[in-house]
């Protein structure tokens, strides 16, 4: 409680100023170096070969590299807070620095408030940049098109039975392209599904209140499985029910876009699409990124705290294991990120709990390096 009292009726002082100025310095530089080692391997690579083969000018090639930036950004700021924080920290008790100060009364805790400080902010500004400028650069990049093929959807009865099935062979954001309706019959049989009919059509569009077939050859199915007539019709109309037209198309759109061309708010509106047409693989999958997005922006608190911690060490002890341990939570942060996304859309372990789990170790290693150090 004193502590958030402390940081409730906090002000800069000269030596916050101080502190604050050596962690944003070196953060910065921390910043600069991920982004060049992320993006060099394989993105730089790629775009120079493009230039070389005249495949791309040397503006668009300058566009390309500007719009990679924002989707490193939204990683590289809690990297950067983590070292930025951990070098300041272990070159001010190098120097013996934070003895002294320790040894005047101020406690760890309260050298460490501005750079928590500074933590909450790069927290917004990694919340912004995953929000908005990475759907933003993901965009101009092209990478939501929204195109694709093969695109299956089940339309049920109201007692969830099946009552058609739309499989779609190929579509843009304004063209459905070869469309099969199969129309399930209404008698129930143990062994088998039955079809009433079954149509085909080359184009659909995508009406306010329907998907309208064109040229569609419908094919009458009897009992017993045979057909029994043909019939073409200029116009078929399916998914007629309200505001149903439109979030199929949707739907379908965006089973080919990557997370990150979504902000929060599109991420939201797409699961519950997901979850109305109960894709739940998917449904989980995008429930754990949306959660992801929201504690993403508090590991910058976490980090700062921690690159603290690990920085603080007596003037002659072993610099290496704070360094290492940092590098390693890092990599363990991001490699595993995946698979608990799989965890999730498997639905293994709930959405929430496979997006909060690193932040919930992160915690515990807190509470862990103070009773360690003794701080």
């Amino acid at each position: 409680m004193e502590f958030v009292n402390k940081i409730k009726n906090f002000k800069l002082s000269l030596l916050d100023k101080f502190v604050l100025s050596q962690v944003l310095g070196a953060t910065f530089v921390c910043l600069i170096l991920f982004i060049i080692v992320w993006i060099a391997p394989e993105t730089l690579f790629k775009i120079i070969k493009k230039v070389l083969n005249d495949h791309i000018s040397i503006y668009t090639a300058f566009k390309l590299l500007i719009f990679e930036i924002p989707k490193v950004l939204a990683k590289a700021i809690p990297v950067g807070i983590l070292l930025g924080s951990l070098f300041t920290f272990d070159r001010l008790s190098k120097n013996s620095e934070l003895s002294i100060l320790r040894g005047i009364g101020l406690s760890f805790y309260r050298i460490m408030l501005p750079v928590i400080y500074l933590g909450v902010v790069l927290s917004v500004l990694c919340y912004i940049v995953n929000d908005r400028l990475v759907p933003f650069a993901s965009q101009k990049l092209g990478e939501s098109k929204g195109g694709g093929s093969h695109f299956v959807y089940i339309v049920e009865n109201p007692n969830k039975t099946p009552k058609q099935n739309i499989i779609v062979s190929n579509f843009t954001p304004k063209k459905i392209f070869n469309i099969t309706v199969l129309n399930f019959s209404n008698e129930n049989y143990s062994d088998a599904t039955t079809f009433k009919s079954i149509v085909f059509s080359p184009v659909a569009t995508v009406q306010k209140n329907a998907w309208v077939l064109e040229d569609a050859l419908i094919y009458t199915i009897d009992s017993n499985g045979i057909y029994k007539k043909v019939e073409k019709k200029d116009k078929y109309p399916i998914l007629e029910e309200k505001n149903q037209s439109r979030e199929v198309f949707d739907l379908m759109l965006n089973t080919t876009r990557k997370e990150r061309v979504f902000t929060n708010r599109q991420i939201s509106k797409y699961s519950k699409l997901l979850k109305k047409a109960n894709f739940s693989d998917e449904y989980r999958y995008f429930k754990a990124k949306l959660y992801q997005r929201y504690l993403h922006p508090l590991t910058c608190i976490l980090f700062a705290i921690i690159g603290c911690m690990l920085g603080f060490s007596p003037p002659r002890s072993q610099r290496l294991v704070g360094y290492t341990i940092a590098v390693g939570m890092i990599f363990g942060y991001y490699i595993t990120l995946p698979f608990f996304d799989l965890l999730a859309q498997k639905g293994v372990v709930p959405s929430f709990i496979a997006a909060s789990f690193p932040i919930i170790m992160f915690i515990i290693s807190i509470f862990i390096i103070k009773k360690v150090k003794d701080l």
